[in-house]
């Protein structure tokens, strides 16, 4: 283990943040984001095969907080995990989305839904492909926007910085989340991505 991984793990332990590497797990799903999740299966209609599970990252929060939300629309629950937007979109390095773009080259998140594809290995490990419904997002492909997991997520990250690293645009979470997104949110679900 290398030094800068050592002092993040220190830093982590002495604020108590230890927590923020464990997903929160609501016992309840939260009424808005169950009226996001269900208003965007309603507008992709046949395009979401999957219909018991929907990603909501929600923009509107700052990156230090766990906004990328998977509700399970059959069992009532919600699991809130980390989750990165791209530079493009917080250019001075706030931790908040400033903007949303789906102009190629721009490095920001772009707005709109999703519906997930396949796995691959890629620059960042395995990977999830994502094809963008709207015109806000229907660029997501040829721009490559995924999700995949990044060193810059994480209670680590927050504890150093205060704002988690940021992304050229794609759902980048943390290493240790990336599993259970990829498993529990899988092929042919949603993803929504707005400020709520």
């Amino acid at each position: 283990m290398n030094h800068r991984r050592l002092f993040l793990k220190a830093s982590v332990a002495a604020l108590g943040l230890g927590a923020l590497a464990r997903p929160a797990l609501a016992l309840a799903a939260d009424p808005g984001l169950v009226a996001a999740a269900k208003a965007g299966l309603e507008r992709a209609g046949a395009r979401a095969a999957r219909r018991d599970l929907v990603g909501v990252a929600d923009f509107s929060r700052p990156s230090r907080t766990p906004r990328l939300h998977l509700v399970d629309l059959e069992g009532g629950r919600v699991e809130s995990l980390l989750v990165a937007h791209g530079r493009g979109s917080d250019p001075d390095h706030t931790g908040w989305l400033s903007r949303f773009s789906n102009t190629p080259g721009s490095a920001a998140t772009s707005e709109g839904d999703y519906v997930t594809g396949g796995y691959y290995d890629g620059h960042h490990g395995r990977s999830m492909r994502l094809t963008g419904l709207d015109p806000t997002n229907d660029n997501a492909e040829s721009r490559e926007i995924v999700v995949h997991s990044a060193w810059y997520v994480g209670s680590e990250v927050i504890a150093a910085h205060g704002v988690l690293g940021r992304s050229e645009g794609c759902f980048a979470v943390s290493q240790a989340d990336l599993p259970r997104v990829l498993d529990r949110l899988g092929p042919g679900r949603l993803l929504v991505a707005r400020k709520l």
